[in-house]
């Protein structure tokens, strides 16, 4: 898990750095659970994420996770609701 999450971090760190649409990604893990890690991120738009899609640092977590035999969960969109 400690290979899985230095990964994960490090796509995390460069997602903010490096990609202008992106405004937050954390990782974290729910209380209790010890094989179960969430991505939160925060993008401009679609577009923005997509272009995330593309990135080198996510290439490099992509490869680790094969090599860690992790399986990739599913991705769900959400919008913010404003009054």
């Amino acid at each position: 898990m400690v290979a899985f999450l230095d990964a994960a971090l490090d796509d995390a760190r460069h997602s903010v750095a490096d990609e202008a649409g992106c405004h937050q990604f954390d990782v974290v893990r729910p209380e209790g659970t010890d094989d179960t890690v969430v991505f939160y991120e925060v993008y401009d738009d679609r577009a923005a994420f997509e272009t995330h899609l593309t990135a080198p640092h996510l290439k490099r977590f992509q490869a680790s996770m094969k090599t860690l035999d992790v399986d990739e969960t599913i991705v769900r969109f959400l919008s913010l609701v404003s009054e």
